[in-house]
């Protein structure tokens, strides 16, 4: 059974950064394409990072510079490195893996919160 399980979110000031790891089970985070997802109040959930099997990454414009997504494969975990964050950064992060046969998997969500 593959889990997927975010951590390290929280309350970070402007500017400030934040590394959210992802731990992964059931399966390896560089055997698929995996990712990372934000989901801000009020808005639908959308791609930040997205990792393929190879490790090649690509983020969405807003983040680039500021935002690496990265693998550990010996821990089995992603993590998502966030410099200089700004308040509308704020949202739910989630880490997911997908798989053109089986599907998405996600985790349940770590909040990031920008404020002063």
């Amino acid at each position: 059974q593959v889990q997927l399980v975010e951590s390290g979110g929280g309350l970070v000031h402007p500017g400030g950064p934040l590394l959210p790891p992802c731990a992964a089970s059931g399966s390896t985070v560089t055997t698929y394409v995996v990712g990372w997802y934000r989901q801000a109040p009020g808005k639908g959930r959308e791609l930040v990072a997205s990792t393929t099997s190879g490790g090649r990454t690509q983020y969405v414009e807003y983040v680039l510079g500021r935002f690496t997504s990265s693998r550990a494969s010996a821990k089995n975990t992603m993590h998502l490195q966030m410099k200089t964050l700004k308040p509308e950064d704020k949202a739910v992060y989630f880490c997911n893996r997908h798989c053109v046969t089986e599907g998405d998997y996600w985790g349940q969500g770590t909040q990031v919160t920008v404020s002063s």
